[in-house]
């Protein structure tokens, strides 16, 4: 069984200054309500013998890991491809307009293609694939923990929208 847990509130107070620019943003660390969420999160009973808790290479994902490793006595494992949704899907930098002009189109298309175009972002048939893919390395635990973000998350379950330090519970 695998359990999705969103990351923890991230700080954006620095978004565009310093190396917080561009991907650079990705690197942002949890807010202190960020980690008070997730602290809550591991309480929760469903996580409680947690075998391997897998994350997203992002700061506040692995920031969020390792609260709930720390917390349930888990090994935390990084996974690549564990990213949140790509507004560019061949990897190329956009600047702020272009990602969220990009991320408008993912959210009025629902995640996919307009019939007959190939638009730049990542579909959430594209995304879902991505994951399950990782997901499929870590089917022989019992009980694994998925931190990631909540397109990504919304893309697998078919889910609608996850809040920060929520569970959202998974069989594969």
């Amino acid at each position: 069984m695998f359990f999705f847990v969103r990351h923890g509130q991230a700080d954006n107070s620095t978004r565009n200054s310093k190396i917080f620019k561009g991907f650079g943003t990705e690197l942002a660390p949890l807010t202190a309500e960020g980690i008070a969420q997730i602290k809550k999160t591991a309480k929760h009973l469903s996580l409680i013998g947690t075998d391997l808790i897998l994350s997203s290479p992002y700061t506040r994902a692995v920031q969020t890991a390792g609260i709930l490793s720390k917390e349930l006595g888990a090994e935390v494992v990084v996974e690549t491809d564990l990213h949140e949704w790509l507004p560019e899907k061949h990897y190329q930098w956009l600047n702020d307009a272009e990602a969220e002009e990009y991320a408008v189109d993912y959210i009025t298309n629902r995640g996919k293609y307009p019939e007959g175009e190939d638009c730049p972002w990542e579909s959430a048939e594209a995304m879902k694939q991505r994951i399950l893919s990782v997901l499929e390395k870590y089917k022989v635990y019992e009980k694994v923990i998925v931190v990631g973000h909540g397109m990504m998350i919304q893309a697998v379950t078919n889910t609608r929208h996850v809040e920060n330090g929520e569970i959202v519970p998974f069989i594969f």
